[in-house]
């Protein structure tokens, strides 16, 4: 038997869980954690400048292999600083280990220094959170966490460990090998009557669409779901967080659905009688009004969380289980089917709606920026965004080709997200090339963090699109606001180079001189973390959409032009 203190206690049960690496900032609240972290071999610390980056650096490596990772925190504003990062991990399921430190026992609820009740501040944006009591409780509490993280509908978790509780002393018998819990613990299943009338419902359709999100992603269960659309000929949309299940080339890929998706994929969702939802939430911007979305179709929902179904939009049947073995349970039952008449008709609605020009390919369209980057990468590249037009962009038109590949804020739409997850894929996957869409309003949101990318080597490029504006916000107000451009346009431009500089990194400006193709193949050829600047015209918008609120079958823009005739 060993005795251990509180905080040493965390970090051997935290390498227990294969945690590897740490991102965080210490205080006075954790510095025992810190302390102990110092002697660790086995995890190295990356040290953020903001605390949310930290959150989203934990997020970057658990979006891009699947498994839960870890950010550490102090108490007060420490704690207070992971609040957007944990909203936004609950909102796209993402299995996160937020562990703060607090104020001693003794002190709770005076009002001491840096004492905040982050426990109860994060009841609604956790799967679950604790606060430690007693030394005694993190041998349990620590792989609980790991395994409510990740199994399940996964999510962030809270562990908050007042000081004291750090410093107080346990016993410790490796031989119990503490925080390991059961992976393989039997998962929840659909029953076989049910699956059989899902198969009904499917071999039965005339006019079926598979859709299919991030929980599909989180079951690791993509290639199920491509099996199931190949093996009955289902043309097939993909939520935001679900874009990269399926290839980008597919012959039954639609692409996205919803607010900013082709007229094509919409129109076929409208006609469509069966909607096969798998790992879906019916997001309002996927599916616009929702008492307009698919009005023909019936639907059949496949989720883990039974308390999606039926939530948003009335199921008419419900397989709640894990959706990897809802899969495998059911295509056995589906008919093989060509379906010829509706893919070909999919098909030629998709051709008539574009959602780009390929003809158009000038240096400064966002189009042709995404897809020039995208050839010079390759498709062994990891794709991040920050919110706003460059992000609706990437996920129209970058050719995804595997799930885990797009890693974007989708729930919570947080700008400043982009760069940090970035460095957090790069620092999980260390031989691939993170390349990270953003704006000039996004990245000015986390821009502390280039330090830690420049600090860690991170092999990210920052792809800056500069339009010297919020471009969606103006967008809407464009279009919906008469005009009245307020509080969305940058009076002073910034020169992000200077500053990317003086961080560390390596930039280059893209401008009439100089060759697209030229400026990726030479900073993404070189390794280490790099800034290129791109000026966007201030008009170039992003369509087809659909006004806030409205059906999606009334989108505005995106129109055939005669260029893509």
């Amino acid at each position: 038997m060993e005795q251990l203190s509180g905080a040493q206690l965390t970090i051997r049960l935290l390498e227990n869980q294969g945690i590897d690496t740490i991102a965080g900032i210490p205080g006075g609240a954790n510095l025992p954690l810190y302390d102990a972290l110092q002697a660790s071999t086995k995890i190295r610390h990356i040290l953020t400048r903001h605390e949310q980056g930290a959150g989203f650096i934990a997020q970057g490596m658990a979006r891009s292999t699947g498994k839960p990772a870890v950010c550490f925190a102090t108490s007060g504003p420490g704690a207070t600083n992971l609040i957007t990062a944990m909203a936004d991990a609950y909102l796209d399921s993402i299995p996160v280990i937020f562990i703060t430190g607090q104020v001693p026992l003794s002190l709770i609820g005076t009002d001491a220094f840096q004492e905040v009740d982050i426990y109860g501040i994060s009841i609604p944006i956790t799967k679950h959170n604790y606060l430690i009591r007693s030394v005694d409780e993190l041998h349990t509490v620590i792989p609980e966490a790991f395994r409510m993280a990740s199994t399940g509908r996964p999510g962030p978790i809270l562990i908050d460990i007042p000081k004291d509780v750090q410093n107080s002393i346990t016993s410790y018998d490796p031989e119990e090998q503490y925080g390991f819990f059961d992976q393989l613990q039997a998962p929840s299943l659909p029953t076989v009557e049910k699956i059989e009338l899902a198969a009904d419902m499917i071999n039965n359709s005339k006019r079926p669409v598979l859709y299919i999100g991030g929980g599909v992603i989180h079951a690791e269960s993509g290639y199920l779901a491509r099996e199931l659309a190949e093996k009955n000929s289902i043309p097939t949309t993909m939520s935001l967080m679900g874009l990269g299940i399926m290839p980008h080339d597919h012959e039954l890929y639609m692409g996205m659905l919803g607010m900013h998706a082709s007229r094509g994929t919409n129109r076929a969702m409208k006609e469509s009688d069966l909607i096969i939802a798998v790992g879906v939430r019916f997001d309002d911007r996927a599916t616009g009004k929702i008492a307009e979305f698919c009005p023909n179709a019936k639907i059949l929902h496949l989720d883990i969380d039974p308390c999606e179904i039926g939530k948003l939009k009335k199921t008419h049947l419900g397989l709640v289980g894990n959706v990897r073995y809802s899969l495998e349970m059911l295509i056995p039952h589906v008919a093989e089917n060509d379906r010829s008449s509706w893919c070909i008709h999919v098909a030629k609605l998709q051709q008539e709606n574009p959602i780009f020009c390929p003809n158009d390919r000038n240096f400064n369209k966002p189009y042709s920026i995404i897809l020039e980057a995208a050839a010079i990468a390759g498709e062994d590249a990891i794709v991040t965004t920050d919110v706003g037009k460059h992000q609706m962009w990437t996920a129209q038109s970058y050719p995804l080709s595997r799930p885990r590949q797009f890693l974007t804020s989708g729930g919570l739409g947080t700008m400043g997200f982009g760069m940090p997850t970035a460095i957090g894929a790069a620092l999980a996957n260390r031989g691939k090339t993170v390349l990270c869409f953003t704006g000039d309003g996004s990245i000015m949101m986390n821009i502390q963090e280039l330090a830690t990318a420049v600090e860690e080597e991170a092999n990210i490029k920052i792809i800056l699109f500069d339009n010297s504006s919020l471009g969606l916000v103006r967008q809407q107000q464009s279009l919906f606001y008469n005009r009245h451009i307020f509080a969305s346009e940058y009076k002073h431009r910034v020169d992000f180079c200077t500053i990317a500089k003086g961080f560390g990194l390596k930039t280059y400006s893209i401008d009439d001189h100089h060759s697209l193709k030229s400026v990726f193949e030479e900073a993404f050829s070189n390794k280490g973390p790099a800034l290129i600047h791109i000026p966007i015209d201030i008009e170039e918008e992003v369509y087809p959409m659909v006004p806030p609120g409205a059906a999606n079958t009334t989108m505005i823009g995106g129109e055939l032009t005669h260029e893509c005739a």
